[in-house]
């Protein structure tokens, strides 16, 4: 989608972004915003890292070595996963689709490598051969409260709403949880007939994912914008997934960043299952509660500049570092906001600045 008319890469606007390769947006990015929050629009993630993890093992083993509760996991059926260090600190997320033969993982970009090698490390005689398969297939979101409408002028159908399970309070009776993912999302294949080519579509919180071979993508879009539904860059894709409190492992995490600190503990951790790596730490935090510190969104006023602070800008408060920003943008009706991480004791009403910028908490 980077060659549509007024197509204007992330990397031309800040060179050395993990999103370069993508649209940051197509000539008038408010616009396209309104269309992301009121209606539908079709943006391009293409820039995801993918990965395709056959074999007759694969849901036991990705079940032992994530946080997430994939035993029962099924054909049709995707969900959120963690990989945590030995510390508990998060290192990758992912968002996964069943297809009854491989489970499918999509993961931030750049990070897909360091995802396969770990994997790799842990495979032993397991019956699986996960690889990085990028370079085939091409992840494409149609966001929006008209998603699965969308999805269904496309041809795609059967995509049932989320289902996602409370998080209990820290006291909770072993077995009081299901025995299946915290969120489970519906997938469906894609027709392979034109225009797909095969692949699958997941119904995930901000709308539809579409996962094509990217030698199809083109044909996609075209179907796409002929079903009436206009691109949309990755500008306003990010001022909605902020707006939602949605993290980004890298942006709205750091290397001592825990589950239950940044709201990843509900859609990709479950509280009761076997040993994975980092159980000890997130049992100890749940259980005792009061992580050490806080997702937060942030309303930024700025006199002199409207131009959003960069990740991992200090967040300060009396003049000490109480957090940081994660992804900030301009939204179309909040005005100037950010995701950050700060300090659990920091109060809502506290004056905090960000650079030149005056920051207040969204309680």
């Amino acid at each position: 989608m980077i060659d549509l008319p007024g197509a204007v890469d992330v990397a031309a606007i800040t060179p050395g972004s993990r999103d370069g390769g993508v649209a940051a947006h197509y000539g008038d990015p408010m616009r396209e915003q309104r269309r992301l929050d009121t209606e539908v629009g079709l943006v391009d993630r293409s820039n995801r890292g993918v990965l395709a993890v056959p074999g007759a093992e694969r849901i036991g083993w990705l079940h032992t070595l994530t946080t997430q509760h994939l035993a029962t996991l099924r054909a049709g059926q995707g969900t959120e996963l963690l990989v945590l260090s030995p510390h508990g600190h998060v290192e990758q997320h992912a968002m996964v689709a069943e297809d009854g033969t491989t489970t499918w993982l999509d993961t931030e970009p750049a990070m897909a490598d360091d995802l396969l090698a770990y994997l790799l490390k842990m495979r032993f005689f397991t019956q699986v051969d996960p690889a990085v398969v990028t370079a085939d297939w091409a992840l494409l979101s149609l966001v929006g409260p008209a998603a699965a409408d969308a999805a269904a002028a496309l041809g795609v159908t059967g995509l049932a709403a989320p289902d996602l399970l409370a998080v209990p309070g820290p006291k909770f009776a072993a077995g009081s949880l299901p025995g299946r993912p915290t969120a489970l999302y519906a997938v469906t294949a894609l027709p392979t007939d034109s225009p797909y080519a095969g692949g699958w579509a997941r119904r995930v919180p901000l709308g539809v994912d579409l996962l094509v071979p990217r030698a199809a993508m083109a044909q996609v879009v075209t179907a796409s914008t002929d079903a009436g539904i206009a691109p949309a860059g990755l500008w306003a894709y990010e001022a909605v997934r902020v707006a939602a409190r949605t993290p980004r492992v890298g942006l709205e995490t750091d290397h001592r960043t825990i589950p239950a600190e940044v709201g990843l503990l509900g859609p990709a951790v479950h509280l009761d299952k076997g040993c994975y790596r980092g159980q000890e730490t997130v049992a100890r935090v749940h259980n005792l509660g009061r992580p050490p510190r806080r997702l937060a969104l942030l309303h930024l006023d700025g006199v002199a500049s409207d131009i959003p602070p960069d990740a991992g800008t200090p967040l300060t408060h009396d003049g000490r570092v109480v957090g940081f920003v994660g992804t900030a943008v301009r939204h179309h009706e909040l005005g100037m906001i950010a995701l950050a991480v700060l300090k659990r004791n920091v109060p809502d009403d506290a004056p905090l600045r960000v650079g030149e910028f005056a920051a207040a908490v969204e309680p």
